[in-house]
């Protein structure tokens, strides 16, 4: 399913002559404003609204509609925008319309907010609706997208559009998913680092296992932008097994072995995700934890130091140890990986609450409602199971499988 399908399916296309000058022109910085739309247009055409986009782009809108671009202006952004008396530069990426900006600005009554009415064509719930369609297509109100998959046609809507390749190379993703080389650092790591993390993965090399930031998070040019908080696409990032080692006198050790061996950047690729790892023993009918791990780069919610950064480069792996004491019998560890994809907002949140007298009265629901929406994400991504090593026969599986998979339901240690 192509970006271009349908409506756009025949539209004629301008060439670009280069991606390093096509993106250097598209995401300069800040995006000018869109300015008069042409006189031919209709309102449907010259509205920045996602909705309208959708009147032809149906499958692309409904798509986009259940993403996280659709939803980068959330309450986790907006209990901080109450704080602020400025952008502080968090609409770089969460709503870079000049557009939005200046609805935003409006909003919260910030000094840099227009005087002037703003134009028909700004829908005024505009601010509010995240990486919007047009912060990718359009400038100038001139349409922009990769190679149309279909033939060109004279006649096409809003004038046509122009084509570059710069849409499905990696280095359009990096405008947001990379900071520059003087961004913020925490131990001397840049706080987005995804593209360089690409780079140097065995995704960024020439050939045939080469694959792009949209091959994977958008396939068939789907506006979908699946991550880890798709436990699907999460779970196809990595392989995990479990084994149980005897090392004498009742002492044995569960070993996990990790591997990313399908993201093409770290697992996770940044602070905020964290998956944990739970060892239980399973013995006559009872459970009992054994110990944790996690998989993440951890900071301190003022981010000022690293407290750990367990994450796994693309096509490694980490082991997990965990040491128990266990008599003779029938007994088997089971290896539980939880995913939080919002766990360092969660802690934020949290801290925050804390202090709620401090904060803005506006401020204090979106808050809460980010913080509830943050706890929401956690879900389970699968269960492992090793017999006791000696045991007559393996009873367990090895192999992981997704949590929502199992037919086997044995009570949770958790209660869940």
């Amino acid at each position: 399913m192509g970006l271009l399908l349908g409506a756009l399916a025949g539209c004629s296309q301008r060439p670009e002559p280069t991606v390093d000058a096509f993106l250097q022109r598209h995401w300069a910085e800040p995006l000018p404003p869109q300015g008069p739309p042409p006189a031919a247009f209709s309102p449907l055409e010259a509205s920045l609204d996602p909705d309208a986009c959708g009147q032809c782009h149906a499958q692309q809108w409904a798509s986009w509609r259940t993403s996280l671009h659709g939803r980068s202006v959330g309450a986790g952004l907006l209990w901080q925008l109450e704080l602020m008396d400025r952008d502080d530069g968090c609409l770089r990426c969460h709503a870079p319309l000049a557009e939005q900006g200046a609805l935003l600005a409006l909003e919260h009554h910030w000094a840099d907010a227009p005087t002037q009415p703003l134009p028909e064509y700004v829908e005024a719930g505009l601010g509010h609706q995240g990486l919007v369609c047009a912060a990718c297509h359009v400038r100038g109100h001139r349409r922009y997208g990769p190679p149309s998959r279909g033939a060109a046609a004279a006649g096409a809507p809003h004038g046509g559009f122009t084509a570059s390749a710069a849409f499905e190379d990696s280095r359009f993703c990096s405008h947001c998913h990379q900071f520059p080389d003087d961004g913020p650092r925490i131990a001397g790591k840049l706080l987005e680092d995804t593209y360089r993390q690409w780079l140097a993965s065995p995704y960024a090399g020439a050939g045939d296992g080469r694959q792009t930031c949209q091959s994977c998070h958008m396939p068939e040019r789907q506006h979908l932008w699946r991550g880890i908080r798709d436990p699907q696409m999460t779970r196809r990032a990595i392989d995990a097994s479990l084994r149980v080692n005897a090392l004498g006198g009742g002492r044995y050790e569960a070993r996990a072995v990790i591997r990313n061996s399908g993201a093409g950047h770290h697992f996770p690729t940044y602070m905020v995700p964290k998956v944990e790892l739970v060892f239980y023993l399973h013995e006559d009918g009872s459970t009992r934890e054994l110990g944790r791990g996690t998989i993440g780069w951890s900071v301190d919610t003022g981010l000022t130091r690293e407290i750990a950064d367990t994450r796994i480069a693309a096509g490694e792996a980490r082991d997990f140890r965990q040491p128990f004491t266990a008599p003779d019998g029938d007994w088997h560890v089971e290896l539980v990986m939880r995913v939080n994809p919002a766990e360092h907002y969660e802690r934020i949140y949290r801290d925050s609450l804390n202090h709620a007298d401090q904060l803005p009265a506006a401020a204090v629901p979106l808050l809460r409602q980010a913080l509830a929406e943050a706890v929401a994400a956690q879900y389970e991504l699968l269960r492992i199971e090793a017999s006791a090593p000696g045991a007559k026969r393996d009873r367990f599986p090895r192999t992981a499988e997704p949590a929502a998979a199992r037919t086997d339901r044995r009570s949770r240690p958790d209660g869940a």
